[in-house]
């Protein structure tokens, strides 16, 4: 191929037909095809061996609904899913939204609409990812804070001065210092007798 793979995909679609359309439209566009699977049952496995960036799932499969594949492929995987499919009614669509689909591929498969969507699907997981882990962390943060206020009677700036001064000293990140505090608050607080 010379040069770097774009995006590395895993297709589980049952329809060989589908299947040698979207191989041939990911290699002409520069990816690879990382693994496939014909049921349902294979998704979850195919992708995780594979390490796929994306993932194309049909929504019809012989074993199962593609759609709910994808949400136990997105939850258990971390790998963003474009659905395959002909169907565009506002159920199948709402369902999809709500399993966490990034993208929307309608059959036949036009291949020059395959790589703007597997690229933005692509980004949009990686974007929604880190502003997730940044949430996560932004909690832990305000629940040290909390803590520090609580034990030492501190204002919020305050102890959001001090988890910042002991990050800064440390050379950790302040989620990190965070994290350790509350570890070692639940140490130090007394747990109640039964």
């Amino acid at each position: 191929m010379g040069g770097s793979v774009r995006w590395r995909v895993a297709i589980v679609d049952d329809h060989e037909r589908s299947r040698a359309a979207l191989r041939a439209a990911i290699w002409a566009a520069g990816g690879e095809v990382a693994a496939e699977a014909r049921r349902r049952a294979d998704a979850l496995a195919a992708v995780t061996r594979s390490g796929a960036d994306v993932a194309i799932f049909a929504v019809g499969l012989s074993d199962g609904d593609g759609v709910d594949a994808a949400a136990e492929v997105i939850g258990a995987a971390g790998c963003p899913v474009v659905l395959f499919t002909s169907h565009t009614d506002a159920e199948l669509v709402q369902r999809a939204n709500a399993a966490g689909v990034m993208a929307y591929l309608l059959k036949p498969l036009r291949p020059a609409e395959l790589a703007p969507t597997l690229d933005i699907a692509v980004t949009r997981f990686r974007e929604s990812r880190q502003l997730r882990k940044a949430l996560e962390e932004r909690k832990v943060i305000d629940r040290a804070k909390g803590a520090l206020m609580t034990r030492l009677g501190l204002t919020e700036e305050e102890a959001f001065r001090r988890l910042r001064r002991a990050a800064m000293d440390s050379r950790r990140p302040m989620v990190e210092i965070a994290r350790a505090l509350l570890v070692s608050e639940s140490v130090v607080t007394p747990v109640p007798e039964e």
